[in-house]
């Protein structure tokens, strides 16, 4: 039999430990035989994988053929784009002010979306995620990025200055609860702010989970990916004298808090290049551009560089590990690409044990980027899983 390659997803889930594998499928090429015991071999194949997962019984068949099919029947595309109904600046703290958005639906279930970074910004394709019929969908700079100013600011700007600002967000815009959804750095603060405050988060949507410890800081930044992209790397390192790359995290930190504004800059594109060159499992030329641009690199690098000379500003290598039981209860999908360098699996890998309940999804054929199309599709049928979870709950 010939087979054809799909890009659209199979997913065949391990239930027992809550992990999907996010397979291409091979359509098979037309084939009497084959076509006249589809139906047949695929409820055979069914069988034999729920007895492999450990299902007994016609009761947990049926529940795994129900799960099957939900899946496959939920809507993976991105939404259409659409425009705010509503933006502000809300006032923080004596230095601060933060840009909000709300698009969507007004009475909609809110959502919350947390940039990457930090100091990476939201952009207006943030919004496609959702179902703009569904979600209330709120956007908003954090400190230092995007339309918040003042633009790359360092002080007052620190972990649970941020938690602080998304509680005053929520109570700003009067609402009681909302949904987290947080990719890279955002899944680093989604798991703070819904570790402080459990019970203001309806249900959680991660992505490329960083979880700031310092191997891995040292993977991304002291030299590890540089050996699956040494073309990229070397630009970011030759930055930097010999005799100071001991540590590039502090090399780069002293040079981004220079006097000189050009020296600023040079390491802010040599800092934005390098990231921006690894998040794609295939390079992706308009992203890459970013690096080029001034504003948007100082204010990426200089905040991003200023958390991870201070370990997130957590108390510990481990914090947000060893907190996951104020949040064990709180329905979580995690997805992960499993070619990601920037936040390799392994920290997907390790909260995924520590938190087995959430729903871990590994996209096999993905980098970093919540742009790489199997990702995409994935964090839309998350969202879409809350979403039918909560027009239960309501019926």
């Amino acid at each position: 039999m010939k087979l054809r390659f799909s890009p659209n997803p199979t997913i065949i889930p391990s239930l027992p430990s809550t992990v999907s594998v996010i397979i291409p499928h091979f359509t098979p090429l037309p084939n009497p035989s084959f076509s006249n015991n589809f139906t047949t071999s695929g409820r055979k194949n069914l069988v034999l994988r729920a007895q492999n997962l450990g299902y007994k019984g016609e009761q947990q068949l049926i529940d795994l053929m129900d799960s099957e099919k939900e899946a496959v029947e939920l809507n993976r595309n991105l939404y259409p784009n659409i425009e705010p109904y509503s933006s502000g600046f809300l006032k923080v703290s004596d230095i601060h002010t933060i840009y909000w958005e709300q698009s969507g639906n007004p009475n909609g279930h809110p959502v919350v979306f947390l940039h990457g970074g930090p100091g990476g910004g939201t952009a207006p394709s943030n919004r496609r995620f959702f179902d703009p019929d569904f979600y209330r969908i709120i956007l908003f700079d954090q400190r230092g990025a995007g339309k918040s100013t003042p633009h790359a600011c360092l002080e007052e700007n620190k972990t649970w200055d941020l938690v602080d600002d998304i509680e005053k967000l929520r109570e700003h815009l009067e609402i009681p609860e909302w949904q987290v959804f947080g990719g890279s750095w955002g899944s680093t603060l989604a798991l703070a702010y819904s570790q402080s405050h459990p019970d203001k988060v309806t249900g959680m949507v991660l992505r490329g989970i960083f979880l700031l410890r310092k191997k891995e800081i040292d993977w991304f930044y002291e030299g590890g990916a540089a050996a699956i992209y040494p073309d990229a790397w070397e630009p970011f390192r030759d930055l930097i004298p010999e005799n100071e790359r001991e540590s590039f995290i502090d090399a780069y930190h002293k040079r981004l808090n220079s006097n000189d504004m050009e020296t600023q800059y040079a390491a802010a594109r040599a800092w934005t290049k390098w990231e921006m060159m690894t998040a794609h499992l295939l390079p992706n030329e308009e992203i890459i551009k970013k690096g080029d641009d001034d504003n948007f690199s100082l204010a990426f690098a200089r905040i991003e560089n200023h958390y991870f000379v201070n370990q997130g500003f957590f108390p510990t290598d481990s914090f947000l590990l060893d907190n996951v039981d104020k949040i064990r209860h709180i329905n979580t999908t995690i997805v992960q690409g499993r070619y990601d360098v920037c936040c390799p699996m392994m920290s997907a890998w390790d909260l995924h044990k520590a938190w087995p309940e959430a729903d871990l999804k590994v996209v096999p054929n993905a980098g970093h980027s919540a742009n790489e199309p199997g990702i995409a599709e994935e964090l839309v049928a998350a969202n879409e899983m809350l979403k039918k979870s909560i027009k239960k709950n309501v019926l």
